[in-house]
């Protein structure tokens, strides 16, 4: 389990990084039918792109300790999740958007549980294995 997690969350965090690049750099040309949406749109996207980047960063960090913080990869899913609650308020609002954003919104939902998952599975394993060298307190 502890590799799953650790693997999933790299890959987690190296995505987030990529596509939070890709709309810093690109603004609304990076998102599927944004057409001329505009100054504010766009400086809106860039803005998000930065802070997507700096989520990916926060994966990626998770994912380097040792054991897998489970408190963080919980956060970090939830807010993911929160991500597919914001699209849903937006189909409520708004209707369907682009094809590629309701599969964006799929993974965000099916995504979330899997990590709850892992850290919790990771985090029994740590909890009842000693750790290498280590002695009981008491005998």
């Amino acid at each position: 389990m502890a590799t799953a997690l650790k693997w999933l969350s790299v890959t987690m965090g190296v995505a987030c990084v990529a596509i939070g690049i890709l709309h810093l750099v690109a603004g609304i040309d990076g998102i599927p039918d944004m057409g001329d949406s505009g100054v504010t749109a766009d400086s809106q996207t860039r803005f998000f792109g930065a802070i997507f980047l700096g989520y990916g960063v926060a994966w990626l960090w998770a994912a380097r300790q040792s054991p897998i913080p489970s408190t963080a990869i919980r956060w970090l899913a939830g807010i993911f999740l929160l991500g597919a609650v914001g699209r849903f308020i937006s189909v409520a609002v708004y209707g369907w958007p682009n094809w590629f954003q309701i599969v964006l919104t799929a993974i965000e939902v099916v995504l979330p549980p899997i990590y709850f998952w892992l850290a919790a599975a990771d985090e029994k394993r740590t909890a009842t294995t000693p750790l290498a060298g280590s002695t009981p307190a008491f005998r």
